[in-house]
């Protein structure tokens, strides 16, 4: 999917001067990197809200169309307002073609209802984790990790080194070598005991509390009025 991002230069910066431009209905921003110098833009509100409805915005190559001409960016940082839905600053990093650069991608977990351990054994799905940081040149960015659960079991777990990605492409984490680098992305456990016992339990004690508050209605109509 290709995303074309409308920019202006901005000659006012600072605090004031960004709420300023958010006031005008547009986003300050930052280009950088590449070796070339920073310059500072702002953005269509309504154009960048649209384009951060879709998940690919966020890892995928961008054309920056500035002054008539087009930049490949991705987009490093956004700053969101605590209480708002608005945007409050983004940050753009240049890219070459033929460099190698850190980008962190959504993992996309498939086939969870077909799992033997949750289709068979009745287990628990547990994402431990929902992005990772990949390595690749610019032009083979994956839209995403995919994870297959068809075959895992119940008690077992799918690794980042059992991936499979696409070519190109590497795990941040795995070029540590430390030990501990291969981390579970995803396991099938057994529901816990005291979740099924509540479970069996809850409909009687449910029934319990119905029929004594019918007979505490029932023994204050059996009551006489004081005088």
């Amino acid at each position: 999917m290709e995303f074309i991002v409308n920019a202006e230069k901005r000659d006012r910066k600072g605090t004031s001067s960004s709420r300023n431009i958010r006031r005008e209905g547009m986003v300050p921003g930052i280009i950088y990197g590449s070796g070339t110098k920073e310059e500072a833009i702002s953005l269509n509100k309504f154009e960048i809200a649209k384009h951060l409805e879709s998940d690919s915005f966020y890892s995928q190559v961008l054309d920056i169309s500035l002054d008539g001409k087009k930049q490949q960016v991705i987009l490093r940082d956004i700053q969101r307002h605590p209480a708002k839905k608005e945007v409050l600053h983004m940050d753009f990093q240049r890219i070459r073609a033929d460099q190698k650069i850190n980008v962190t991608v959504p993992v996309n977990f498939v086939n969870e209802d077909i799992a033997p351990g949750v289709k068979v054994d009745g287990g628990v799905v547990s994402h431990l984790i929902t992005e990772l940081e990949v390595i690749c040149l610019p032009g083979d960015i994956p839209e995403n990790i995919t994870v297959d659960l068809v075959e895992l079991q119940i008690d077992k777990a799918i690794h980042l080194s059992e991936l499979s990605l696409p070519k190109g492409v590497e795990i941040t984490l795995l070029q540590h070598g430390a030990e501990d680098s291969d981390m579970a992305v995803v396991v099938i456990h057994k529901a816990r005991a005291e979740e099924v016992e509540e479970e069996i339990s809850a409909a009687p004690e449910a029934s319990e509390v119905a029929s004594d508050q019918k007979n505490d209605e029932s023994n204050d109509k059996d009551k006489e009025p004081e005088e």
